[in-house]
């Protein structure tokens, strides 16, 4: 920061203004979505909880909130509204930290459609606890919400969609100041995230307004399920990599700042997010290998499809460690595995994504399986694919988000991370490691033991033919209990650090590329080329399985409200 940057700074801190390295404005549009999301956190977490105890017998039902109510509640507030929440948050912030402050427009845009998000929430959170949408957070067909429901999901996919737009004016906007220049290469990964969500949303978006809407309202009286279920999981697979691809950005950007090294190659990092769009979506069927609607052949087809995404997976990997290697070198590490012991473990920017990062190792593998035909016939429907969904999004991502809030929030609050706050983020981090331990490995084998998924409290797991999942229902519940601990040390370390923690500039760590690093080619910058080849690979994809499914549609199923 120059010495004229560091005086406005000051000035504003005199006149009472948050110091941040982003613009006052900016910085509040950025902590509206960040905050919102952490009351979420803490709403998700306490049905997550409540849910595993009750399951597994701890405590019995509680009086007027039935088991898949929290459930419902559960999934719908850490899955998509936490993570759509902080991703925005943390988007906007790369974006203002890339192009500086943001016009009057798309800053206008950005305060639309975070209110839209906003009212959405309230309206599905309404229904849920209301015991209206007992339809957990896939809502499949047959199972049947009331109609504001899915106009609450709708109004919450259209703000994200208007938020997107101001994106997509501000990185428009940069190119046209800048022709020929790469943009910042956060600022290309937040779009290509953006991106993503919006291509991918159109397919939840078809079936809420074409199939489930309408069946809630009663203007028809039957549902095609295979379609529907097509449609939600040509949304719900690119759902994870939304997930996965803004903790991608601070780990290709952050971190090697926070380790002292550098980016090693900007251009491999593009490369990555770019075949993560080209393969994220003609993939869903892996999510439906056991559903007979779809012939053998397109199951093979999105399979294959499948196991390429990988390859951005494993680039990420490669980069990482070699960004690792070469920051540990300069810090003097000698030998082959010296390195590691020059990495900050006593930082929690950086322990908390690092744990994270070794907690997708295992959830990587555990996709290969769940993706390969024969393997799945073993886990399908089980514990293990919720034991795989946990350290996927509720390890590898929260975690890498955790870390992050420890130096976002002081930074748009115009506050600084202490040591004390800093040393109860790595207790936090600890605790949420050690119950998604407990919570996912019990998950996992008792999933292999046949223990399913999606169910709650049932007469048959007290049956002497399942008495072999009972200890692993106390190892979920004692997970599930720290796990709940860890988050009231997160939100207590983020009213902190929002509200208590003293006045300063919080610097925004983005790291420069590496010197000897290849130069980015300006055809990752073709946009129309990469959205037609993505539009592309989905037509060839979905088109003809869609078609067999309209053309040799059953009857269709009414819809049932079972809880």
């Amino acid at each position: 920061m120059n010495a004229i940057s560091k005086k406005l700074k000051e000035f504003e801190m005199e006149r009472g203004i948050p110091a941040t390295e982003l613009g006052v404005k900016e910085a509040k549009l950025a902590f509206a979505h960040v905050s919102f999301s952490l009351v979420a956190l803490l709403i998700g977490g306490l049905c997550g909880l409540l849910q595993t105890l009750v399951r597994t017998g701890v405590i019995p039902e509680i009086a007027g909130i039935g088991y898949y109510e929290l459930l419902t509640a559960h999934g719908l507030m850490l899955a998509i509204v936490f993570t759509t929440l902080f991703i925005f948050g943390l988007l906007f912030s790369f974006l203002g930290q890339s192009f500086g402050r943001f016009e009057e427009f798309p800053r206008r845009l950005g305060w639309v459609g975070f209110w839209l998000m906003m009212l959405g929430v309230v309206l599905v959170t309404w229904m849920v606890l209301a015991g209206e949408a007992s339809v957990l957070y896939t809502f499949y067909a047959p199972l049947k919400a009331h109609p504001v429901f899915y106009i609450g999901l709708v109004i919450f996919v259209v703000g994200t969609w208007i938020s997107s737009g101001a994106m997509f004016r501000m990185y428009a906007d940069y190119k046209r100041e800048h022709p020929g220049v790469h943009p910042p290469l956060q600022a290309y990964m937040s779009i290509m995230t953006v991106l993503l969500w919006v291509v991918a949303t159109l397919g939840v978006a078809a079936t809420i307004l074409f199939q489930l809407l309408p069946l809630s309202l009663g203007w028809t009286d039957k549902v095609g399920i295979e379609l529907s279920r097509t449609l939600f999981w040509y949304f719900g697979h690119p759902l994870v990599y939304f997930w996965l691809l803004p903790a991608y950005i601070v780990w290709y950007t952050v971190i090697p700042k926070i380790v002292g090294g550098k980016i090693f190659s900007d251009a491999l990092a593009r490369m990555s997010f770019l075949l993560f769009l080209l393969f994220s979506f003609p993939v869903g069927f892996h999510h439906q290998l056991l559903e007979p609607g779809i012939s053998a052949f397109w199951k093979y087809i999105q399979v294959v499809l499948t196991f390429l995404v990988i390859i951005p997976s494993l680039m990420t990997a490669f980069s990482m460690f070699a960004t690792f290697e070469l920051a540990g070198r300069r810090n003097g590490a000698t030998g082959l595995f010296g390195w590691i012991k020059k990495m900050p473990y006593r930082d929690v920017r950086f322990l908390a994504p690092f744990v994270g990062m070794l907690f997708f190792i295992p959830a990587g593998a555990g996709g290969v399986i769940n993706a390969s035909h024969q393997l799945n016939i073993v886990v399908h429907n089980t514990l293990w694919v919720t034991g795989h969904f946990h350290i996927t999004v509720g390890a590898a991502v929260a975690l890498t988000f955790f870390g992050t809030a420890y130096w976002l929030v002081p930074l748009l609050r115009g506050r600084t991370l202490t040591k004390q706050l800093n040393r109860i983020g790595l207790i936090q981090t600890a605790t949420w490691t050690i119950g998604m331990l407990f919570m996912s490995t019990a998950m996992h084998i008792s999933g292999l033991l046949g223990n399913p998924r999606r169910t709650g409290p049932a007469a048959y797991f007290k049956d002497s033919l399942v008495a072999d999942w009972i200890p692993y229902h106390a190892a979920m519940a004692i997970g599930g209990t720290i796990l709940f601990i860890s988050i009231l040390l997160f939100l207590f370390a983020m009213f902190q650090l929002a509200f208590r923690a003293p006045k300063g500039i919080e610097e925004f760590p983005v790291a420069e590329t590496e010197e000897a690093a290849m130069q980015t080619p300006l055809f990752f910058e073709n946009w129309k080329l990469w959205i037609f080849v993505t539009f592309a690979l989905i037509a060839f994809a979905y088109t003809v399985p869609i078609w067999h499914m309209i053309e040799n549609a059953p009857p269709g199923a009414p819809g049932w409200k079972l809880w």
